[in-house]
């Protein structure tokens, strides 16, 4: 189970040519080491180290240098030093040795033509223990959860799958799509719990999978912490962040504990390092820069929407509503938008984004904002009966442009809005089986939008609103 998009990002690593060592970043059990292994297929040889294995630890312990190294490594996995250039080497679990890390700057600096991957289980927790590590010399990917496209993929609704790669999507295609999503905001974007639903079509088997990765993240605590009490807090962090996410959170006395907010701080800090979860801070300001204000609440966003429901038990619930805004107050669907949105962000600083208005008088909030060609693109999250633009016009009246996208449960629909103090601008309403798509309705939104909706007044095809805050 593997991210299609993540492969190609691998190609167009391997083909620049300035490319330096990869190190793949991501939570364990999203798979990094199954995207390596479906990407070596497109190379002449491949060669896997996994330095939790004393035979491959020990060429790396007993290599002086590099040349050393590299002569061991092939002699080791009998591969033809020769054909070095259509080579891939990667190199798994290489927090085992340490020493490892140092000499990713001399394949760069020594053997570039030879692709070089690196990863590891719990990788981000000994990146602050005084490692000498190669600034400069390696670059970053993060694996993800797999997206919807992939879930599709991956139980074979392949096509269904060419209908969602079509832009706009076709009113045919809009039903069985939700329907197919809600199996996906059930079941989450785990590869080993997608595989495992693909294969035997049974929700009821996926429980084993579910506990055996929140066990043994938890299991994890001891690698994470420093010391005893670290190690208490972020055990309770862990569980308690699961009935947590999709929220605005305070560190102090975090989801009822009687844990003080330093505690609780540096606990969330140390996961967000393993992406298990991620504090995500809002923007005050409808244009870039994108800056985040650490001095507000955050929203905590964890690894997994399918993790999540298993958690919270509210998976039934899910399998017969009609709208996942119905859901635990609309925070499952809220962040699951999230987690599509980050899905396919590969960069090791991609985050979410929200925008606030806080005043003594009112307050407003814009589920997320989007950058895109210089400009920051407002998305709410909302019903298609009960939802309101009040947030959404404050934000528009303050932006230098007139796009805005809404996810709810509802066919595609293009209209046009003025806010009370006379701003126009176009809101695209999307189904939220098409949050992986982001980008590309806004580039379409952007080109298309107008002519789009003219068409539509020319043709009386237009449909009447579906709320009443249009």
């Amino acid at each position: 189970m593997f991210s299609r998009l993540i492969i190609k990002e691998l190609k167009n690593w391997s083909e620049r040519a300035d490319r330096k060592p990869l190190i793949l970043r991501g939570a364990r059990q999203v798979g990094k080491t199954t995207v390596v292994n479906a990407f070596a297929e497109t190379f002449g040889q491949y060669i896997y180290l996994n330095l939790e294995k004393p035979e491959d630890k020990i060429i790396f312990e007993t290599s002086a240098d590099i040349n050393t190294l590299v002569q061991a490594i092939f002699i080791s996995k009998d591969k033809d030093f020769a054909a070095r250039n259509d080579t891939l080497l990667f190199i798994d679990e290489i927090q085992d040795v340490p020493g490892a890390f140092n000499m990713l700057r001399y394949f760069y600096e020594e053997f570039p033509e030879i692709k070089v991957i690196a990863a590891g289980s719990l990788l981000e927790t000994i990146f602050n223990r005084g490692l000498s590590f190669p600034v400069g010399r390696v670059e970053f990917m993060v694996v993800r959860p797999v997206s919807f496209p992939e879930f599709l993929a991956a139980i074979g609704q392949n096509l269904v799958l060419e209908q969602l790669e079509q832009i706009p999507l076709k009113d045919f295609a809009h039903s069985r799509l939700l329907q197919l999503f809600h199996s996906y905001a059930l079941i989450g974007g785990m590869p080993e719990v997608v595989s495992k639903y693909a294969a035997t079509k049974d929700l009821t088997a996926l429980s084993t999978v579910y506990e055996r990765l929140i066990t043994a993240y938890i299991d994890d605590v001891e690698k994470y912490g420093t010391t005893d009490l670290l190690m208490r807090v972020i055990r309770f962090c862990i569980r308690a962040s699961f009935s947590e996410a999709g929220n605005r959170i305070k560190f102090e006395r975090f989801a009822r504990s009687d844990y003080r907010s330093r505690e609780v701080g540096e606990a969330l800090r140390t996961l967000e390092k393993t992406f298990l979860l991620s504090l995500i801070y809002p923007t005050i300001s409808a244009t870039l820069p994108l800056l985040p204000d650490h001095r507000k609440s955050p929203r905590l966003q964890v690894l997994d929407t399918g993790m999540m429901n298993y958690f919270l038990g509210i998976q039934v619930e899910i399998l017969g509503t009609k709208d996942l805004n119905n859901i635990h107050q609309g925070t499952i669907i809220e962040h699951l938008v999230g987690q599509e949105l980050l899905a396919n962000q590969f960069n090791a600083l991609s985050s979410l984004n929200f925008w606030v208005r806080e005043k003594t008088t009112s307050t407003a909030e814009v589920d997320y904002v989007y950058p895109f060609e210089g400009q920051l693109i407002p998305i709410e999250v909302k019903s298609g009966k009960d939802g309101t633009l009040r947030s959404l016009h404050l934000f528009m009246d303050e932006a230098p442009h007139d796009m805005a996208i809404r996810f709810y449960s509802e066919r595609l629909h293009l209209t046009e809005h003025t806010t009370p103090a006379g701003k126009s601008f176009l809101l695209l309403s999307l189904p939220y089986s098409l949050a992986s798509k982001t980008k590309e309705y806004i580039s379409w939104l952007k080109k298309e939008g107008r002519h789009y909706l003219a068409t539509l007044k020319q043709e009386g095809a237009r449909r009447p609103p579906t709320s009443p805050d249009q």
